[in-house]
């Protein structure tokens, strides 16, 4: 049975994108407290989403994995949570309705505080300083006290984690998530006069639907209370594996930071200290998988990481960019299937779509986040597999940080309220309408497929 990794063995591994802290010492002390504090999530949460999220790679369930880009101290906040439950949860009405089929819903949320860079420095004016890498590692504020690499910051992931969970347990079993108070957020959006005109005739759907449910005395706890599972990229190795604990039941490891933990495209080495600390830990995993990723890879890494074939454990969220994931998707989806393996397959259509708007802003276009979600989608049509899902970088807040969509974002907006830390996110009106144009794929492939969510066959009286 695997055993957790002693910090010797850890450091003795690449560990690629770490902080390079001045004081090791230091490190050691942090990460002794943090050993001796309670598990953030349990071992049970994990098993349950793993379960569901096999059934998304049977083509039973649909994933909708959304959040912050990068999570901040000071945006744990009560209003700033319910912002983001709430556009996400809105999302998963419509999803629901178009796909016939459960939504599993997934935050990027209590424990996304770190970001890999392509850059270890950054310079304005003459000025060059350490990367900001997330308030996990040290501060955005550009001043070299404040970009100084800070282990005692580990202790406030912990905390504002703690905070951000305990919130979100009250939320989603307290009736905030009732079906029929989180589509009012569509029914506004969808009065919008530039929303497509098809959108707003879902939602006049989904209100029928609603009103159905009820008539028939649908019990209202299955209304008002859903499952939200907590995930985040696990970077920081110090920290996820000081959080690595045995399961009380079954004395096996589990990764108690999150219930869903992802290693990202710059840290999936085979022989890496990443790889390497999350193939003991039975939580499900994601894999990020860029455009240069290759069939032969990602089955190295499924076998490394998933030798046993465990159904759900394996989630590959491919980041290909709009121009690249019909040439390339293709040969991965294809080659991992013909090992006979199930994996759960979804598009992140964020992270390949970056660019610098002329103002100097980092932005995405709405354009070219739907493409990339229609390239993923007539990808698995063409081969006759399941698109299990969506990874959407958003926010509930009404920022300007992607361009597009109905409201017509232009790069002049950007400055008007550009507030993310670190990469830009679909705000909730944005976001609503990429649900709406994900809800028509999942309707399209609906009528092309048997669903066996819904198989039902009457009995003779």
């Amino acid at each position: 049975m695997p055993t957790n990794m002693s910090r010797e063995e850890m450091r003795s591994l690449p560990m690629l994108q770490q902080p390079t802290y001045p004081d090791l010492n230091a490190v050691d002390r942090v990460v002794d407290q943090i050993e001796t504090l309670p598990p953030l999530v349990f071992a049970g949460e994990a098993d349950d989403l793993r379960e569901k999220l096999a059934d998304v790679a049977r083509g039973r369930a649909f994933l909708l994995q959304g959040g912050d880009c990068a999570e901040s101290f000071e945006t744990v906040t009560a209003d700033n949570i319910k912002g983001k439950l709430m556009v996400q949860l809105s999302m998963a009405v419509v999803l629901t309705y178009a796909a016939q089929v459960p939504v599993v819903k997934v935050g990027r949320i209590a424990g996304q505080y770190a970001k890999p860079r392509s850059k270890d420095t950054e310079t304005r004016g003459d000025v060059t300083l350490p990367s900001y890498r997330g308030d996990a590692i040290n501060g955005f504020a550009f001043d070299a006290e404040a970009r100084v690499h800070d282990p005692s910051r580990l202790v406030r992931i912990y905390n504002a984690s703690a905070a951000t969970l305990n919130l979100v347990r009250a939320f989603v079993k307290g009736g905030f998530a009732d079906l029929r108070g989180v589509h009012t957020w569509n029914r506004d959006f969808v009065g919008n006069s530039q929303v497509e005109q098809e959108y707003e005739e879902l939602a006049a759907e989904i209100d029928r639907a609603l009103a159905f449910m009820v008539a028939c005395g649908v019990d209202d706890r299955a209304l008002s209370e859903i499952d939200f599972y907590a995930s985040h990229e696990a970077l920081l190795l110090e920290y996820e594996r000081a959080l690595t604990r045995v399961d009380s039941r079954s004395q096996k490891l589990y990764g108690t930071s999150g219930h869903m933990l992802w290693i990202g495209e710059r840290t999936r080495q085979l022989d890496g200290a990443h790889v390497e600390l999350l193939s003991r830990v039975q939580n499900p995993l994601g894999i990020k998988l860029g455009p240069t990723t290759t069939p032969e890879q990602a089955i190295a890494l499924a076998d490394k990481l998933d030798p046993d074939h465990v159904p759900g454990r394996i989630t590959f969220i491919t980041r290909m960019g709009a121009g690249k994931v019909r040439d390339v998707l293709p040969d991965v989806v294809s080659g991992v299937e013909a090992t006979g393996r199930k994996v759960a397959w979804v598009c992140d259509p964020m992270h390949g779509n970056t660019f610098e708007a002329v103002n100097g802003y980092k932005t995405r276009a709405f354009v070219d986040v739907v493409e990339e979600v229609n390239g993923f989608f007539d990808v698995h049509d063409q081969l006759g597999t399941w698109p299990g899902g969506i990874h959407v970088e958003l926010t509930g807040d009404d920022v300007t940080e992607c361009v597009g969509g109905a409201t017509q974002l232009s790069e002049s907006d950007l400055a008007t309220r550009y507030e993310t830390v670190c990469d830009p996110r679909l705000n909730r009106n944005q976001s609503l309408e990429l649900a709406f144009t994900v809800a028509t794929r999942l309707r399209e492939g609906r009528l092309r497929r048997e669903n066996p969510v819904q198989a039902f066959q009457a009995r003779d009286l």
